[in-house]
């Protein structure tokens, strides 16, 4: 696809980096500025964020100096960048790149916002692939040379229509941005909800609360044990696995709804069966992924180990707010980790149901769960909205660059 005014243009043609760039090998010297790192699929990020520290030791001669519009490649490789990957710097003035890395500034007649995308599009992989003679070197990082690099080409048009197709996919990263950030604000806006309808620390009464409950009174203070009875799964072997059978709901059966289930044969206790709608709670995982509160929607399955089915008295404690209780829980235990989201949990039975909550009456629960479900239903609607907007981008990037067969051709 091409715009109607480059319809009969010239076929785009190879061009070398070396061609359309120079390396940038300054060195940082004596300023002061802020060690990056690169991740892939994020970007630039600060050393002292991606490592938990600012692993420079202020030994700035191994940095190189950098500034916005200048590129860098990393020489890491990832499952979704064998080749390592490129990114244009942006929005920080100046900053101190590993001088493992190497940086390049594109020449005149050639548009940054084009070979952004480019870079973004993996354009540069199967020209790098045949270059990178080897895996890995033993520092982590893929054997290939600046000057090897430089040689890799890159399909490029005039430069009129490189900044066309730049200021077109702009446009849609401007698009993706504020739905970005339509959707953070929703999510702001139901968590400062949540601490204003749940009593704060030392407290129990909410600061808020709807019209019919302003004078309920306090909240009860029970605990998980009191109210719920946590029935921990089955411990299954790599050896009881079947092709078919009973479906053995795992940790990643609740991170990813697609992730293929293993099979049980044997006969499934009741109290070890979970069916949709069922709440589930992985006490052993990963805080902010695998590690907390949900519930089923898959299939009829058998529990694995490492996971409490949660039952209650619903004439008591609602479905739903009990959802929401639990997460509190899980946020709890989140903060005594000092709020390192990575960290690998594992919440002993014996000290789960020792956990005290707050609850009010069973119809200001209900209350509470649809008026944050309605909310939760934005969300999700919004999460919609702008993982559309990505997959239309990556379409549109599809059909404005060239597929390398026809390239070739």
């Amino acid at each position: 696809m091409r715009f109607p005014e480059f319809q009969n243009a010239p076929a785009w043609k190879p061009v070398s980096l070396r061609k359309a760039s120079v390396p940038v090998d300054k060195p940082v010297g004596e300023r002061k500025l802020t060690p990056v790192s690169i991740s892939a699929g994020i970007g630039f990020v600060p050393q002292a964020e991606k490592f938990g520290r600012d692993i420079s030791g202020g030994q700035y001669q191994r940095y190189t100096l950098v500034r916005d519009g200048d590129f860098v490649f990393n020489k890491g490789n990832s499952l979704k960048f064998p080749q390592g990957c490129v990114y244009l710097l942006q929005y920080w003035g100046e900053a101190a790149a590993p001088n493992v890395f190497i940086a390049f500034r594109l020449k005149d007649g050639y548009a940054n916002g084009f070979f952004q995308n480019c870079f973004e599009l993996n354009q540069h992989g199967k020209q790098l692939q045949r270059h990178i003679t080897s895996g890995a070197r033993s520092n982590g990082l893929l054997n290939i040379s600046k000057e090897t690099f430089f040689n890799v080409e890159i399909p490029t048009p005039s430069l009129p229509e490189q900044q066309k197709i730049a200021e077109c996919l702009d446009s849609v990263d401007a698009l993706i941005a504020a739905q970005g950030r339509k959707l953070e604000a929703l999510r702001t806006h139901k968590k400062g909800l949540m601490q204003q309808l749940f009593p704060q620390e030392g407290e129990t009464q909410p600061r808020l609360r709807f019209a019919e409950f302003e004078g309920a009174g306090q909240w009860e203070v029970r605990t998980i044990g009191e109210m719920f009875s946590l029935i921990n799964g089955c411990a299954f072997k790599p050896e009881d696995w079947q092709p078919s059978g009973t479906p053995i709901i795992r940790i990643q059966n609740l991170n990813d709804p697609s992730a293929e289930f293993n099979y049980s044969q044997k006969p499934v206790p009741e109290r070890n069966r979970v069916e949709p709608g069922d709440l589930l709670f992985a006490w052993s995982g990963t805080l902010g992924s695998s590690f907390g509160a949900r519930i089923w929607n898959g299939p009829s399955g058998v529990l694995n180990q490492h996971i409490f089915k949660v039952l209650m008295d619903e004439q008591k404690v609602k479905l739903q707010f009990a959802l929401l209780v639990l997460t509190r829980v899980e946020e709890e235990i989140a903060r005594r980790t000092h709020g390192f989201k990575a960290s690998f949990v594992h919440v002993k039975k014996s000290d789960l149901v020792k956990i005290e909550m707050l609850l009010p009456s069973p119809c200001e629960q209900q209350r509470i769960a649809e008026c944050l479900a309605s909310l939760d239903e934005l969300i999700s609607a919004e999460v919609q909205k702008l993982d559309t907007l990505k997959t239309h981008k990556k379409g549109l990037m599809q059909q404005l660059f060239p597929r390398l067969r026809e390239l070739n051709a």
